[in-house]
């Protein structure tokens, strides 16, 4: 015999599978939607250099600096011991001369200018140590220049997870040294 229609239990919707999956959809949207607020307010863009046209203005000064750098002859080697936490630089000169001078090494990541560095240089005689900063894994630039910044040396070099390896720094070869 058959029950009547009336007859037939009835689940609340609750109980249904139905709009549970047809809910689930907008709630994965706005799920995300709130993550992508939360990313977007909390990190920072970092602009590698805020005044662009500024420094697109002094870059003639800048180079200057490298060609007084391959004038003197000075080169560098710049030693991270991640162990001690600090940086040891040996400068030269081209006649085999130390420089004591008051130097300056700048750390400069490749993309976000918040991670940048720059560490003061103390003279120890042979040698100019300073305290090393902890330093991301990526791209950064080395820059050494003495303190009223009349020449540079830079190079750039790719820190991993292992130790940094020793960096050799040398003047940049001008355009017209690499044609002869």
């Amino acid at each position: 015999m058959k029950t009547p229609a009336s007859a037939v239990a009835v689940k609340p919707w609750y109980r249904e599978p139905w709009p549970w999956l047809l809910m689930s959809g907008p709630a994965v949207v706005v799920v995300a939607g709130l993550v992508t607020i939360y990313i977007a307010v909390s990190g920072q863009d970092g602009l590698v250099v805020d005044d662009y046209y500024k420094q697109g203005k002094a870059i003639n000064q800048a180079l200057h600096r490298d060609d007084v750098a391959r004038q003197a002859g000075v080169s560098a080697t710049v030693r991270f011991d991640q162990a001690r936490d600090r940086v040891d630089v040996v400068v030269k000169r081209s006649d085999g001369k130390l420089i004591a001078a008051p130097l300056t090494l700048s750390l400069v990541h490749a993309t976000r200018s918040g991670f940048d560095h720059v560490v003061a240089l103390n003279d120890r005689g042979d040698s100019h140590v300073g305290s090393l900063p902890p330093l991301r894994v990526g791209k950064w630039k080395v820059l050494l220049e003495d303190k009223n910044r009349q020449w540079r040396l830079q190079r750039e070099i790719q820190i991993g997870n292992g130790p940094i390896p020793d960096v050799a720094l040398t003047h940049i070869a001008a355009a017209s040294d690499a044609t002869k």
